[in-house]
């Protein structure tokens, strides 16, 4: 009787700490049209960030890294034009 009880449980828990987690929309653009991953690290080097990991997640160039003052930041960049989508941190 537990069983049938916890199971809906967990499985609605998991829910919904993945859609806490998920990337944000960062462009509908076909890969033919973003930047190059060293293009977009360029960049992003170019704005004062330093990158530990740098990643593509889901439609989105994401960066794990510091900004200029040192602090620690993760940011989810327009991968056709470069633009912050979301940034968590600095």
């Amino acid at each position: 009787m537990k069983r049938f009880v916890i199971a809906p449980l967990f499985l609605a828990a998991a829910a919904l700490s993945a859609s806490a987690f998920a990337a944000p929309q960062c462009t509908s653009a076909p890969r033919a049209q973003w930047l190059t991953e060293a293009a977009m690290k360029q960049k992003v080097l170019d704005q004062g960030y330093t990158i530990k990991v740098f990643q593509v997640t889901g439609n989105c160039y994401e960066i794990y890294g510091k900004d200029k003052a040192g602090n620690k930041v993760e940011i989810y960049f327009d991968p056709t034009d470069g633009r912050i989508v979301k940034k968590k941190g600095g």
